[in-house]
């Protein structure tokens, strides 16, 4: 388990490394990030004073090794204050390790640099306001996905060929079909404003809104059910597919012959043996549409006004804020691998088959 453990981490910080350099490299070739950060009226003065504060004017492969110095929890640091990786008392929280010369080595939390067009504002802090909402909207999408999922196919495998199954089998393939940001338009009018007054449901909101008096922020969670709903429509029709095929799979195998020779009832056959067996090709996809809804939900959170990472990535996009774009895709990136690991010992669980080397 430990050994495992270890080879997977050592996996992790090599994908981690390689996704690092690609995001580097190729947002950096996107214009030049000075006159990004200051607009239309800057001055040359004004452009070459925003270069050598964060080291713009050095060559690409230094900002790159700055860049990976930033990141890395244990990071190397001028005491020269006119050098960009002098550790000035507004940059970041460190605990001074040792010093060699000129130079000191600390120990900090990775640093993501500060936005461009929020000027003065930390990624992290802008991430960490943004992430908690895509979470809860993830979260409860792949609840009603695995929920729902997880009941209608096993409904679909008990009738095999049967209507019931080839309606399920029709709307489950329509669903893997349809791109969410169209469902997406077509949920935030049709129960939005179409049949507002019977769903009570907003076209757009998000998690926490200011109340009617503007004074403090309030939960509103009904602008939770429209969002989590269509973000859940595509993971609920693979669900579904994949847990009849896997049920219809288990249900031929011996030891179900077996179960059912000694007397147990179908429902105890399906509810004892089945169904945790048949969970395995499930508990892969999930873990996969999980991680991938924190970079699908862009489409869902712009549309209807959710104000999570996904939104925040789309406005960066549209103000070309390289820092905000980088440091979504690497925690996004973190946040896969980190699953992945989950994952493969939670399936190691459930199939006493499957050894973790």
């Amino acid at each position: 388990m430990i050994r495992y453990l270890i080879n997977k981490i050592f996996y992790a910080f090599i994908t981690l490394l390689g996704v690092i350099t690609v995001i580097f490299f190729l947002f950096n070739k996107l214009g030049d990030p000075a006159k990004m950060m200051l607009g239309q009226n800057q001055s040359e003065e004004q452009v070459a004073a925003v270069n050598k504060k964060y080291g713009f004017d050095k060559p690409i492969g230094t900002q790159f090794l700055y860049y990976l110095n930033d990141l890395s929890p244990i990071s190397f640091h001028s005491k020269t204050e006119n050098d960009y990786t002098y550790l000035g008392p507004n940059k970041y929280t460190a605990t001074e390790l040792f010093s060699v010369g000129n130079t000191t080595t600390v120990i900090k939390a990775p640093y993501l640099r500060e936005s461009f067009a929020k000027q003065g504002k930390k990624v992290s802090h802008i991430i960490g306001e943004t992430i908690p909402n895509t979470f809860v909207l993830a979260i409860s999408a792949i609840i009603i996905a695995i929920a729902l999922g997880i009941v209608f196919g096993i409904i679909s495998a008990l009738y095999k060929d049967t209507w019931i199954d080839k309606t399920i089998q029709i709307l489950s393939t329509f669903g893997m079909s349809v791109p969410s940001f169209f469902s997406a338009i077509l949920f935030a009018w049709l129960f939005g404003f179409v049949l507002h007054k019977y769903t009570n449901l907003e076209m757009t909101g998000s998690l926490y809104e200011l109340d009617d008096f503007g004074e403090k922020m309030r939960i509103q969670w009904k602008n939770l059910i429209l969002p989590a709903i269509v973000l859940g429509i595509r993971p609920l029709a693979v669900v579904i597919q994949l847990m009849r095929n896997s049920l219809l799979e288990v249900l031929n195998q011996d030891y179900i012959r077996t179960a059912r020779a000694k007397g147990l009832s179908e429902f105890q056959v399906i509810k004892n043996h089945a169904v945790k067996n048949a969970l395995n090709p499930v508990v892969t996809a999930i873990s996969g549409w999980f991680a991938s809804m924190l970079a699908g939900a862009v489409f869902v959170e712009y549309i209807f006004g959710w104000n999570g990472l996904g939104k925040e990535i789309v406005n960066a996009l549209n103000t070309l804020d390289l820092p905000v774009i980088m440091g979504a895709v690497l925690v996004i990136a973190i946040i896969f691998i980190t699953i992945n690991i989950f994952v493969d010992i939670v399936y190691a669980w459930l199939d006493p088959r499957v050894k973790l080397s």
